[in-house]
């Protein structure tokens, strides 16, 4: 039931978030729509409604953003840099790499972050090991590829999500 709960609750504010008015009619149809998602898919809500509630939790998401805009923005110059000049610089390949997030959602929070990442791209994720293709693969070494690829975001997402 606290799942449900919790799910209807974050729903309805992303709702409201989404529509940026408080009128009654786009007020009932949030209230309709969040309520029949928690119906449906409270039970799967994959972390605990009072892990979303933490301040600490969201003090370090609010730190996420910036590094993640910021790995963002220095992974397109690199690729731009590399598409503008002449003669492709690229070493593309697939490397393995082991993460320590120990919960699924921080597992797919790292991966969808790395896709979204200019230059690499996850292929498949499998318990704690990720293959990731890169577009230039500046060491085989799995140990070192984690620290170039998942440093900056496993820090912070375990600090949200375990």
């Amino acid at each position: 039931m606290g799942r449900r709960i919790g799910y209807f609750v974050f729903g309805f504010a992303v709702w409201m978030l989404l529509v940026y008015t408080l009128h009654y009619q786009e007020v009932i149809v949030g209230i309709g729509v969040a309520l029949l998602a928690a119906v449906l898919f409270g039970r799967n809500l994959p972390v605990e409604p009072s892990r979303l509630l933490n301040p600490v939790r969201w003090f370090w998401l609010l730190a996420y953003i910036p590094v993640f805009a910021y790995m963002c923005l220095k992974c397109n110059i690199d690729v731009a840099l590399r598409v503008l000049s002449p003669g492709l610089q690229l070493k593309p390949g697939i490397v393995r790499i082991r993460t320590s997030l120990k919960s699924d959602i921080a597992r797919v929070f790292l991966a969808n972050s790395i896709t979204l990442t200019p230059g690499t791209m996850t292929v498949e994720l499998k318990e704690d090991v990720l293959y990731i293709h890169w577009i230039e693969v500046g060491s085989t070494d799995p140990v070192e590829a984690g620290r170039t690829i998942i440093g900056p975001f496993e820090y912070f997402l375990s600090r949200i999500f375990d």
